[in-house]
């Protein structure tokens, strides 16, 4: 039966109901036109299928302490869990779908006392009071003529691989953020060594400073100014030790741990500068690996899906069902050879007058469509934005780190240099003391430029679905 005679027997069935009801008749909807997704091919999401990222990308770092914590963080964190009793849930719900597919057979069977009315006459046992039983098996189902079930069962499909998507992209933010994390650790570290090593130099001035006055070269003042000096570099001490605690913290409750992992969290051995180096090319169909673009795609397959069901659900159904069994008005006789009957039949329901539910629910469908391509075109967009801002960050910073390590060399040299001419009498304690604080500003922007630049990576990384490496194409069958 073609679409243009379904509409027309519909629309006819329901020309008997009254005007002001036709508004409810439970006629098949005209399609809409809907949102086509993103052009893939000019936002870096062209070429060919590519595998999933690349699993343990941390070890390139070389810190068996960040492996440690990544591997617990994925093993405990509890929004992995969360992530994974989600994806349990829509499991369950596509097995219940795909049950409503299939045939379903029950048993079942009774005893009833009834009084049976005088007026059925004695041929019927009329007046009298008996035991009436059954006992048999009923199979039916539901042919699919229309394609709903099969349509709810590819939406409830799509939808778990989605969700198994989404624990890949919790996986790969948390194995980011535990990165990040340890960036930062090092970064606190390496500050403590730069407080560290001006406490030892203004130890070093002190002294100067004490001969120097003690030959009449230098007053009080610059000594109580190099005096004050000392504890500046122990608060900048206590200040990168602190750092160093809030980071601990932050990778412990990542790997669901409390205060007892705090002290086995020591002191990270990266190579910072050479963490996670960049190929001389990064194919921008990386971003096709991200599973927050792939889930996003899946989850407009699945509306869609969502809303061709909805659309078969205007169109009849077809039940078919048998039974077998026995019954009798005696208990005695009742698993008996007369008492054994059985039967077979079909069944048609077609929808005629629902108040609008039917169309009410199409359009639900209708605008969970739109609404999922409309995500999948931020999600898209939102990855190119991420990849092309890392991108931009890295040439910034490579830059400036090249511009900087000039910077500090030739401020090492100006405050040796100070010293030494403050040291043999030739200069005044001021000079000594810009000169330090440019050294002490030059190493501290060196060490957050090296930390910024690893940190981008990381971004980058996570932004290109976790992995450098060029895509692998795969078979057409494995990649739908």
């Amino acid at each position: 039966m073609s679409t243009l005679i379904r509409r027309l027997l519909v629309m006819s069935l329901c020309t008997v109901l009254s005007g002001a009801a036709l508004e409810g008749c439970a006629t098949p909807p005209r399609e809409s036109a809907h949102n086509a997704p993103l052009a893939t091919d000019a936002l870096g999401l062209h070429g060919a299928a590519v595998m999933s990222a690349s699993e343990r990308w941390w070890h390139q770092l070389g810190d068996p302490q960040l492996d440690e914590l990544i591997e617990r963080t994925l093993a405990s964190n509890p929004s992995l869990a969360e992530a994974g009793a989600r994806l349990q849930l829509a499991q369950a719900q596509a097995d219940a779908q795909h049950a409503a597919q299939l045939p379903s057979a029950r048993l079942s069977g009774g005893e009833t006392r009834l009084k049976i009315p005088s007026g059925f006459g004695p041929y019927l046992l009329g007046g009298q009071s008996v035991w009436f039983g059954d006992l048999g098996a009923n199979l039916s189902w539901d042919a699919d003529l229309w394609g709903k079930q099969r349509d709810a069962v590819a939406a409830a499909r799509e939808r778990v691989q989605a969700g198994r998507l989404d624990i890949d992209a919790a996986s790969l933010l948390l194995a980011g953020a535990v990165t990040q994390s340890y960036i930062e650790l090092y970064r606190a570290y390496a500050f403590e060594d730069i407080a560290t090593r001006a406490q030892a130099q203004r130890g070093d001035i002190l002294s100067i400073t004490r001969e120097r006055v003690a030959a009449g070269l230098d007053t009080r003042v610059e000594l109580r100014e190099a005096e004050g000096a000392v504890p500046q570099a122990r608060l900048e001490i206590t200040q990168a030790q602190s750092a160093q605690a809030l980071a601990r913290h932050a990778l412990a409750a990542l790997s669901a741990r409390g205060a007892d992992a705090y002290a086995g969290i020591v002191r990270p051995r990266l190579d910072v500068e050479a963490a996670l180096p960049l190929p001389a090319e990064l194919p921008l169909n990386l971003l096709a690996r991200r599973p927050e673009v792939i889930a996003a795609r899946l989850r407009i397959e699945a509306a869609d899906a969502d809303r061709r069901a909805a659309k078969a659900a205007f169109y009849p159904t077809v039940s078919l069902s048998a039974l077998a069994g026995f019954a009798s008005v005696s208990i005695k006789e009742l698993i008996t050879a007369p008492a054994f009957g059985y039967g077979a039949g079909a069944a048609l329901a077609l929808p005629l007058f629902d108040g609008g539910r039917l169309r009410a629910q199409y359009r639900g469908t209708e605008a969970g469509l739109d609404e999922a391509v409309a995500s999948y075109d931020d999600t898209v967009l939102s990855a190119v934005r991420q990849a092309a801002d890392q991108l931009t960050l890295i040439d910034a910073l490579r830059s400036e780190l090249t511009q900087q390590g000039e910077s500090l060399a030739a401020a090492e040299d100006a405050y040796r240099l100070a010293e030494e001419r403050y040291r043999a009498g030739l200069a005044t304690y001021l000079s000594v003391l810009n000169a330090e604080t440019e050294v002490l500003d030059a190493r501290r922007q060196r060490v957050d430029l090296t930390a910024a630049l690893a940190l981008a990576r990381v971004s980058l990384l996570l932004a290109v679905g976790g992995s450098f490496q060029p895509p692998v194409a795969m078979p057409a069958v494995a990649a739908r």
